[in-house]
């Protein structure tokens, strides 16, 4: 079978040289890059908790641990999922309850799709499946520019047992995808709802969003006992009517793409003291970020030290920041003993200093 090559430029690695194509619009679909951290529980609100471009959504519809996990199919060469597990459940949702993992896919790398044109390509997403529950659940696509979505559903048939599935839409011949760095697609996997999720009328047709439409084959309520889970690896949106092998990148390579949108300050950071308490660090990114980043998580104790090893701690930590999209110039304070105009270099006890965040 032909598969579409798609031009990538910018990544270090000469990409094109292992057999890469790019073809999978999804990034970090072998769930592999977890910067936030590998667990995260206790989970009631919106967010992304561990793996990265992977986004919790959740409305009053129990409580959750989300978990980068190593339970993946056999010989199918992954090593990672992601992993939904209800902590607290509730049976009774109200109406507008809802639990559903969102990816967003940028709009310029959607170009190639050609929609809004008589030459809009077909799509088929692809992805291993794993939960405790059998039944139906749906599956959408919302195209942000237009406002439109198409849905489909795959069916779990064995509880406890990895399960590929393959789901094809049609190409979306009325609307334009804007070639810009907003969100394309909003790809929605849903687990639950209420009422006003329900009911509705699927189509295979790209048309108007309607919430009643949107887990209208929803069968399974994974909120609805302690100890429900859902796994999910092996993602892959890509042109066509037929699903490829997945398309599996170098670490760096994936590493990279994903912190276009999210990466970590981490350990070897170089500041330069304005004051015997006072630091300031400059922070180059070697790729740009897809937009001005948020910087937040940050640690609240930041250690430094100098040629010598000797060490300091401020006990505040990140307390200013410029920031573009090329990097970051950061301020830390209330360090003690530090000689003004001295380099030092900073570190921490924990995986990071401060995440930033430039996602969809």
């Amino acid at each position: 079978m032909a598969l579409s090559t798609i031009p990538f430029s910018g990544l270090g690695a000469d990409a094109s040289n292992q057999g890469v194509n790019f073809r999978n619009l999804i990034i970090n679909g072998d769930m592999s890059i977890a910067q936030r951290g590998t667990s995260s529980t206790g989970i009631t609100s919106n967010g992304y908790y561990t793996v990265d471009r992977f986004q919790t959504i959740i409305s009053s519809l129990g409580t959750w641990t989300n978990s980068q996990s190593t339970d993946v199919p056999t010989g199918q060469g992954f090593s990672n999922s992601l992993k939904m597990e209800c902590t607290t459940a509730d049976a009774s949702p109200s109406a507008g309850d809802n639990l559903l993992l969102y990816h967003y896919v940028e709009a310029q790398n959607c170009q190639h799709l050609k929609f809004g044109t008589s030459n809009a390509e077909s799509l088929t997403l692809s992805f291993w499946v794993k939960s405790n529950k059998t039944g139906t659940l749906t599956q959408n696509i919302r195209q942000i520019d237009g406002g439109k979505f198409i849905n489909n559903s795959y069916t779990i048939n064995s509880a406890n047992t990895w399960e590929k599935k393959t789901l094809n839409f049609v190409g979306n011949t009325a609307d334009v995808i804007d070639n810009d760095n907003g969100a394309g697609f909003q790809i929605e996997w849903w687990l639950d709802s209420g009422s006003n999720f329900r009911g509705g009328t699927p189509s295979s047709s790209w048309h108007t969003q309607n919430n009643l439409d949107r887990n209208a084959d929803g069968t399974i309520s994974l909120a609805d006992t302690v100890g429900n889970t859902w796994y999910i690896t092996g993602v892959q949106l890509e042109v066509g009517t037929s699903a490829s092998d997945f398309e599996f990148l170098p670490y760096d390579v994936n590493l990279q793409r994903c912190e276009r949108y999210t990466r970590r300050l981490g350990d070897g950071l170089w500041g330069k003291a304005s004051s015997t308490t006072n630091m300031i660090i400059q922070c180059p990114f070697f790729s740009p970020m897809r937009a001005t980043p948020s910087i937040s998580a940050i640690t609240s104790a930041i250690k430094t030290s100098d040629v010598t090893a000797a060490d300091y701690t401020s006990s505040t930590g990140i307390t200013s920041a410029n920031i573009n999209a090329y990097g970051a110039r950061l301020g830390c304070i209330n360090f003690s003993g530090l000689t003004s105009a001295n380099m030092y270099i900073l570190y921490d006890n924990s995986s990071y200093i401060a995440l930033i965040d430039a996602e969809l």
